[in-house]
């Protein structure tokens, strides 16, 4: 399985409870009080009045987080291809005057050139499975001297989950987090981003999760891919036996350090056409 996969994108993505776990752990246990939706926003560098479409823009929390900060004369189209996730930013977001809604997929946006200032993709591009197809649509509805803000992983992030998975999914490696190495990543970015815009930089969001309870931390996992493939390939009982010794692995630790460190390793790059 790869993050890319469209089978377990659909079951993944289908709505936004799965992401809202692990926002719910990141909100109670980062490190970094200044949440990253504000850390993104504090990024943008766009005139007072700009066009704007986030693609994969889940929920809507990039903007929900910063209502308060957002220019009168800014339009924002929220995109996402899971209609699920569309109708949960539209719930949130949809009186708001600002904002647009489409269902629309990266790969093949339905949108004229040129069209927008600012085009952002926030931890979307490694799901992506053709991303060069992608950025070359992200492009094309840029305006010359548009800017695309891209956040995403290092491989490095959440390392130190690698034996929480493996107990989930013994087939998991247990010295990292993600199964396959990220497709879009802190490391590989640029590289990729580099044929499609002029300037390319990467900025470092400073933090980590120093985890105080087992419970969220399990439902975090729960939320992930090691989860999903025993959901689909083990029976009910194999499932909670192997939560049970998820649980009580976590808990022993727990006590012993009373803390579970995860290291965090997530940026941002500045790309302009």
């Amino acid at each position: 399985m790869t993050y890319s996969d469209p089978e377990y994108l659909t079951r993944q993505y289908r709505d936004a409870s799965n992401l809202n776990a692990r926002i719910a752990l990141h909100e109670r246990f980062s490190t970094n009080s200044y949440g990253l939706p504000r850390w993104i926003f504090d990024n943008f560098e766009l005139q007072e009045q700009a066009s704007i479409l986030e693609v994969g823009c889940g929920p809507g929390r990039l903007w929900t987080e910063n209502l308060e900060r957002l220019p009168a004369r800014w339009d924002i189209t929220l995109s996402d291809v899971s209609p699920g996730m569309v109708a949960e930013a539209e719930t949130r977001l949809g009186s708001e005057r600002s904002f647009e809604f489409q269902v629309a997929d990266v790969q093949e946006l339905p949108f004229e050139g040129e069209r927008f200032d600012a085009v952002v993709a926030n931890h979307v591009l490694h799901h992506v499975p053709d991303r060069e197809r992608a950025l070359s649509e992200i492009a094309r509805v840029l305006r010359p001297g548009g800017t695309m803000y891209a956040a995403t992983n290092g491989e490095r992030a959440h390392s130190e989950m690698g034996w929480m998975q493996h107990l989930l999914d013994p087939s998991s490696p247990v010295e990292r987090y993600f199964p396959t190495p990220l497709a879009f990543s802190l490391e590989n970015g640029a590289e990729q981003l580099s044929p499609w815009f002029s300037e390319v930089t990467l900025r470092g969001y400073e933090d980590a999760l120093v985890v105080t309870e087992v419970r969220p931390l399990v439902d975090y996992l729960l939320s992930g891919p090691a989860a999903d493939k025993a959901e689909r390939e083990l029976d009910a009982d194999e499932s909670d036996r192997r939560e049970s010794e998820l649980v009580e692995r976590l808990e022993r630790v727990m006590a012993r350090e009373g803390t579970i460190h995860i290291t965090k390793d997530t940026g941002l790059f500045i790309a302009s056409k």
